[in-house]
């Protein structure tokens, strides 16, 4: 079901590749996010266009709307959204943690109140690997409980005992059926051995692929680059790595060359939405009144359809009238911008020059753009 492979090291930063049913994906890899099964504003064939190789579905989101059930029914995930390439879906576990006032955890799982019509659902280890077996992803991730970063140290020692015991329930879940490879999750905060602890406790498992969850949950960003630095290694290193829910560029950078493989985050989208663009001379807010008049593309050395094609002043005008053309054309960008970024470490890594590569990066975000 996935094999893979660590093809160069540049110190603890590895260049692999992910076989999976779908398709090969190569590391590391930033996994743009299509919580409901789409990634706002973009189509299928615009991923495609910019060298997507993996998207991210969420469990929750789709238990709710449309329904696994109705999904299965039409042929699973990938058919449903037009997606040939490779899924993750996560567990809802995040769900855990971002919606922490709907939601009541037990031993049992975790009872939602949806957000949108007030019904009830219980999420459990079993029913979340049994939704992602029907949504049919090439990756399901285990239910797990995500504490905020603001978490006492007992109520991290207590998430971290009941994830390894969801885990040992999703397992033998997902024993039943073995369809698409189960990934398991490592919790902790930034409590070391707690860290320590429970990525032995999830390596014993022997999963086919491994998470590290509970980072960026409210932590300073210094916080998180070093709890996954130190994290990171304590994963198995013939098996994929994964952080959850990070981030911006420098979180990628410095993670890579921490031992990362994959990442997800709907913050490049997010943004693009609110009019934020990243760019290899750094953040450009194109709704600034300096850009009315710009004839000049928002990064002159980017590749996309966006950048080939429109001038800031047109994409200020956009974003000024609110049109809807402007979610895309900037959601375009910024996934451009990330898939590039992975592409670049991915050469840097062969060539050995990983740490360059970040340093050069990270000083022109500090200079800013023109």
């Amino acid at each position: 079901m996935v094999s893979f492979t660590v093809t160069h090291t540049d110190g603890a930063a590895r260049r692999g590749v992910l076989e999976l049913p779908h398709g090969r994906v190569d590391t590391p890899q930033f996994m743009p996010v299509g919580t409901v099964g789409s990634v706002k504003a973009l189509a299928p064939d615009d991923l495609d266009r910019i060298g997507a190789q993996i998207v991210l579905g969420n469990t929750y989101h789709l238990l709710l709307r449309p329904g696994p059930e109705l999904i299965a029914e039409m042929g699973g995930l990938h058919r449903f959204m037009s997606w040939p390439r490779p899924i993750l879906t996560d567990s809802g576990g995040f769900q855990v943690y971002s919606l922490a006032e709907q939601r009541k955890i037990s031993e049992e799982g975790a009872l939602f109140r949806s957000h949108l019509d007030g019904s009830k659902h219980l999420l459990t280890p079993e029913r979340a690997v049994q939704v992602q077996q029907k949504l049919g992803p090439d990756v399901l991730m285990c239910f797990d409980e995500c504490p905020p970063a603001h978490a006492s140290r007992k109520e991290h020692e207590e998430a971290v005992a009941r994830t390894t015991r969801w885990a040992v329930r999703c397992q033998e879940e997902w024993r039943k059926d073995q369809s698409g490879a189960l990934f398991g999750i490592v919790q902790g905060g930034l409590e070391r051995d707690l860290r320590e602890r429970h990525a032995a406790e999830i390596a014993a498992l022997d999963f086919p692929g491994n998470a590290l969850g509970g980072f960026s949950v409210g932590e300073d960003p210094r916080q998180t680059w070093d709890g996954v630095a130190h994290a990171a290694p304590l994963l198995p290193a013939h098996k994929p790595r994964y952080l959850m829910g990070v981030g911006t560029p420098e979180d990628l950078l410095r993670c890579v060359l921490s031992g990362v493989d994959l990442f997800d985050c709907v913050l490049p989208t997010r943004v693009a939405r609110n009019g934020l663009l990243f760019t290899r001379g750094g953040r450009l807010q194109i709704k600034a009144a300096r850009y009315a008049k710009d004839p000049r593309p928002a990064d002159p050395g980017c590749r996309c359809y966006t950048c080939r094609t429109f001038t800031r002043a047109y994409l200020r005008h956009l974003f000024a009238v609110q049109e809807l053309l402007a979610f895309r054309l900037n959601s375009l960008h910024n996934l451009t911008f990330y898939i590039d970024l992975m592409s670049g470490l991915r050469a840097a890594i062969e060539a050995g020059g990983a740490r360059n590569y970040m340093e050069r990066i990270l000083e022109s975000f500090r200079e800013g753009p023109d």
